[in-house]
């Protein structure tokens, strides 16, 4: 579906079409799900967060100033939500190989990741992602998955502009270092 801006949906919803917020809802809910699970590390708990978040989204639309996108004033509000969730539940952390940043992650230029088939490839890519702190997943997701700039980023956890610049920096590193050693162990063991 071809979505319009999103200032469209809003003034349609402040002028009482309520309908019009379910078309924000569907634009956005992939990439607000992924965020949530990010933080949350778990499917149900990042749906919870996303639901709670469009509910506090849409209870605080008449305030939401427009000076900046849509996108980033709905994900701040889910990231507060996830990170007070997370604060309260202690959320332990789990295996991200049904994540849909699995699939939104690829790194062509690893040989090794040629030779094996697209579920196995899933599973390496899901095992490097769950190594990353949780700051730094939060800070790919919205960079390469949201593709959200870095002052948007800023705005919406409240992180610097050279703290997130560090966290890309390591997380990249640290994905790249896990997929090498993922990649290592299953060719040897594929021999």
């Amino acid at each position: 579906m071809n979505y319009r801006e999103d200032s469209f949906y809003i003034n349609k919803v402040l002028k009482g079409n309520l309908p019009s917020f379910a078309l924000l809802v569907e634009k956005h809910k992939g990439l607000a799900y992924t965020l949530a699970l990010r933080i949350a590390k778990n499917h149900e708990d990042a749906e919870e967060i996303a639901q709670d978040a469009f509910l506090k989204a849409y209870n605080s639309l008449g305030s939401f100033k427009q000076e900046s996108k849509f996108s980033t004033w709905l994900y701040k509000i889910i990231y507060n939500t996830a990170i007070s969730r997370f604060r309260k539940k202690h959320i332990e952390s789990y295996s991200v190989e049904e994540s849909p940043i699995a699939d939104s992650i690829q790194i062509a230029e690893e040989d090794g990741l040629n030779i094996l088939h697209h579920k196995e490839r899933k599973k390496i890519i899901s095992k490097a992602i769950g190594k990353l702190k949780e700051d730094e997943g939060v800070a790919m997701t919205l960079f390469y998955l949201n593709e959200n700039s870095i002052r948007e980023i800023e705005e919406i956890t409240g992180f610097t502009s050279s703290n997130i610049k560090i966290l890309l920096h390591r997380g990249r590193k640290k994905i790249l270092f896990e997929l090498k050693k993922i990649l290592k162990d299953e060719i040897v063991d594929m021999l």
